[in-house]
């Protein structure tokens, strides 16, 4: 069952979808955004078996900053035995995940339906 998304802040609203935790990223991730979605980020992402998936959707900028909360969610997220998916269709951040490698540790994915339709799997090794 779907649960309206609960704003966390102004750049991150959490919300439930068929078992996943859904965070939302929105507007510009610099590092104040970075610095207000990562309790959030590590809340989640704390739990054993935690399903996870980071929606860029609603995202106009991101940097360095936002790179480091999508790999220490993985690594979290991984380490904690869970699931967790990337989704974005953003050209200039897409190619930031690609040039900098983490497009093959975390595959973006085009919907968040076809992220939630993702077969069993792990990503890559610690």
């Amino acid at each position: 069952m779907q649960q309206d998304p609960v704003p966390l802040s102004r750049h991150l609203r959490v919300r439930t979808d068929r078992g996943y935790t859904v965070l939302e990223f929105r507007g510009e991730i610099d590092i104040a955004a970075a610095a207000e979605i990562l309790p959030h980020l590590d809340a989640v992402t704390a739990r054993r078996g935690a399903r996870v998936v980071l929606d860029l959707g609603g995202v106009e900028f991101f940097d360095c900053s936002g790179l480091r909360l999508l790999t220490r969610a993985r690594l979290r997220v991984l380490r904690g035995g869970g699931r967790l998916h990337l989704v974005c269709t953003h050209p200039l951040i897409l190619r930031v995940l690609r040039v900098t490698g983490v497009s093959r540790l975390l595959p973006p994915q085009p919907t968040l339906d076809v992220a939630l339709e993702q077969p069993e799997s792990t990503y890559g090794s610690l």
